[in-house]
């Protein structure tokens, strides 16, 4: 057990590290992968759900490539970006990581893409903290959206985050309590050009025109 516990220590404390910095590839293929996953999304038999959802969602978290494996053994991880919704309309991207010891995904799924609709004040405030653990008696709780869910009603789904992934369907017992989420400092100031905070991105103090195409995806699926 305590061999156990030491490697998902290990996979937990190397899935939320973050470099000082990044090239700014690395960005733009999150906000690719955040855009076709919202595409994904659509065509998911949930997506009606989501949808209703999404229009009073607080902000939205899209993790493009959930990997398995990818932090040590039994590990998984991956980057996305934080919008904040205005209305109608979406703010500017916070570059953030999401990591895990496990997230119970089942044997022979290595990768999925993962949405997590923050539906409530204090869910938004504890995810723009510098580092929040999803569950870690935070009062904070999180339910899984899946092609199970596809007669259910938003008002059935109550949640401070309710998570979506392309893995729901076969893999429904995804789970993300437990999991850390962290601001990518560093990828936020190289790809807005200055030191920003999270607060200052998500209320458009600052902008980058290749967030636009992500943006604009968003709010036409709502």
């Amino acid at each position: 057990m305590k061999f156990q516990a030491l490697f998902a220590a290990a996979a937990l404390a190397a899935a939320v590290s973050v470099p000082v910095s990044a090239s700014a590839s690395d960005q733009g293929a999150v906000l690719e992968g955040a855009a076709t996953t919202i595409a994904n999304l659509q065509h998911d038999p949930a997506f009606s759900t989501a949808q209703k959802m999404l229009r009073r969602a607080r902000a939205v978290l899209i993790i493009p490539s959930l990997v398995k494996g990818g932090f040590f053994v039994g590990g998984e991880g991956g980057d996305g970006v934080l919008m904040m919704r205005h209305g109608k309309h979406w703010s500017a991207p916070a570059f953030y990581t999401m990591g895990s010891a496990s997230f119970g995904l089942q044997i022979g799924l290595e990768k999925a893409q993962v949405v997590l609709l923050i539906m409530s004040d204090r869910a938004l405030k504890a995810v723009e903290r510098d580092e929040f653990k999803i569950g870690a008696g935070a009062g904070i709780t999180a339910v899984t959206l899946s092609a199970a869910a596809e007669g259910a009603t938003s008002g059935n789904l109550s949640g401070d985050i309710v998570t979506w992934s392309s893995a729901s369907g076969a893999y429904g017992w995804l789970t993300i309590n437990g999991s850390v989420l962290k601001p990518r400092s560093g990828w936020n100031e190289e790809f807005y050009g200055k030191p920003v905070t999270v607060m200052q991105i998500l209320n458009n103090k600052v902008t980058n025109a290749e967030a636009t195409p992500v943006r604009r995806d968003l709010a036409a699926a709502m």
